[in-house]
């Protein structure tokens, strides 16, 4: 009679189990089938890249983007969540721009500004000076610099200038420094021409780019140029952003020139040939403060609704280009994976939360909220998928020894959808747990100790993409994406995801972390 009775729960245990594992696999089908034949994640990429464009935290760009990602995500049944993250004193709106030599061989120029700098008072024209390296230059070329672009030294990093009062104050003390350079180097050059079998080498001048720049602002100058090399990378004005109001914005324009007609306008400049560069540059602000918030879009758990899977990328971009890769390419196949997922009808035990990261660009700042104001969340959070690489194809992924055998049941469909890229998994030895969050979203989870296991991601047809050259650059546009890629990465996606999400427990935490640097583990097993 024993053995019947445990003969009975076990029929019936299996029983009970079958739907669920028959309907997870019908949902996996139909994710394949949707998206081989209905794939969107180029769609969404090109919404948000050539309708919507360059989106940083602040700007328009940034609102309409994260109003319409919540919009898809209402569009698909999910719910959603706009997630306050915080706020920037003024917002910053980039139009188009445009500069040109005037001179017998004039050409059209190359260039950028970094965000959160200042524009031209409509279409401005001028002369062309070298800056100023000491006091008595300044003093004999004060008068020229009003109404002048004035070239400096060093090359562009993708930053602005500092024009902080703090860096005023760092080049009053350089410049400082030069005056008695200058008086020791008048002692030397009069020493070597009365002795000169002893003569001393000359003491090199204190030099920072624009060193003079608060002195050239105030004699009239229209703006700053600096060599760049290509393509032009341009970031945001970091150091001064926070202290920036309607009323006191910067006046000065920072313009990053290609290095190669930098080095034709500083030779012309030098043998002091009359020409003009003519710039139009529209960098518009708009009264705060403004409000940027995190796009959740949530997939609610039907057994473990307070248990959580992560997917997402950044939604900020840079503005001097549209974020095709950075991070459209991260963000848009999670998008997809959410609609296949809804579309296929998957009812997931474990909530599934969709995110669109604000101000990464600016220090994580979105994921860095989350992870500070969900501290009840943590161990409850099985993973946290994050793409943020480039568009290449996910190709495999590699697991501590505990999550090994999950995953091999969720990535079986995986090499069944497109031969070409096959998918390998791999078991990985525990790293450690880095002290600080950085790098991208991942990293605000990782510090915490909550798992972020992400995809290996791999060329195999050989495009030949280059990070470097999209990242924060002009070139990070919608036309740098692969769409096969893209469109694969949002299947697997999916399908992982959703696997991860059906478990009847947690991934297990063991082993992702060396054992010194180990917490928190699965709350279920």
């Amino acid at each position: 009679m024993k053995k019947i009775i445990i003969l009975t729960f076990a029929l019936l245990a299996i029983i009970s189990l079958a739907p669920a594992n028959a309907q997870d696999k019908k949902v996996i089908e139909k994710i394949i089938e949707i998206g081989t034949t209905d794939n969107q994640a180029m769609d969404h990429l090109d919404v948000l890249t050539n309708r919507i464009g360059g989106r940083l935290i602040g700007s328009d760009g940034y609102e309409n983007a994260a109003e319409w990602m919540a919009s898809k995500f209402r569009e698909w049944g999910m719910q959603v969540e706009m997630d306050y993250v915080g706020e920037l004193p003024v917002g910053f709106n980039r139009g188009p721009w445009f500069g040109r030599m005037l001179s017998d061989n004039g050409m059209i120029l190359h260039f950028a500004t970094p965000s959160y700098t200042s524009g031209t008072k409509g279409v401005q024209k001028g002369h062309v000076v070298l800056e100023p390296k000491t006091q008595a230059e300044f003093d004999r070329m004060k008068g020229k610099l009003n109404g002048a672009w004035v070239l400096i030294t060093g090359k562009n990093d993708g930053w602005p200038i500092d024009i902080s009062p703090e860096a005023d104050g760092r080049r009053a003390e350089l410049i400082e420094k030069n005056v008695e350079i200058n008086r020791q180097n008048r002692e030397i050059i009069m020493h070597n021409r009365q002795n000169p079998d002893d003569r001393k080498e000359l003491y090199e001048l204190e030099d920072e780019p624009a060193l003079f720049y608060k002195q050239m602002r105030e004699a009239g100058i229209l703006g700053i140029i600096q060599s760049s090399s290509n393509p032009i990378r341009a970031l945001y004005d970091r150091k001064n952003i926070d202290k920036m109001s309607f009323d006191n914005l910067p006046s000065v324009p920072d313009i990053k020139l290609d290095e190669h007609q930098f080095v034709i306008i500083e030779r012309m400049a030098r043998e002091r040939q009359r020409f003009e560069l003519e710039f139009n540059i529209r960098n518009h602000w708009n009264p705060g403060p403004v409000k940027y918030h995190n796009v959740i879009g949530i997939i609610p758990g039907t057994k473990y609704p307070d248990e959580y899977v992560i997917m997402g990328g950044h939604l900020d971009a840079f503005d001097v280009a549209t974020g095709g890769v950075d991070c459209g390419s991260g963000l848009t196949p999670a998008m997809e994976a959410a609609r296949l997922i809804m579309a296929a009808g998957g009812k997931p035990e474990r909530t599934i939360l969709v995110i669109g990261w604000a101000g990464e660009e600016f220090g994580l700042y979105g994921s860095k909220a989350w992870v500070a104001n969900n501290k009840d969340k943590h161990d409850k959070v099985s993973n946290m998928f994050n793409r943020d690489g480039g568009p290449l194809v996910t190709s495999g992924m590699s697991v501590p020894q505990a999550m090994y055998k999950d995953f091999e049941k969720i990535c079986k469909p995986l090499n069944d959808i497109n031969p070409e890229f096959p998918f390998t998994l791999s078991v990985a030895e525990p790293r450690r747990k880095p002290a600080v969050a950085s790098g991208t979203d991942a990293g605000s989870f990782a510090v915490e100790g909550i798992p972020t296991i992400r995809f290996n991601e791999t060329d195999p047809k050989g495009y030949d993409f280059n990070y470097g050259e999209i990242w924060h650059t002009e070139r990070d546009l919608y036309n740098m994406s692969i769409p096969e890629y893209q469109e694969h990465t949002a299947i697997v996606t999916a399908i992982v995801v959703y696997g991860v999400a059906s478990l009847d427990h947690l991934l297990s935490r063991e082993g992702l972390y060396l054992p010194e640097d180990a917490e928190g583990g699965s709350t279920r097993r």
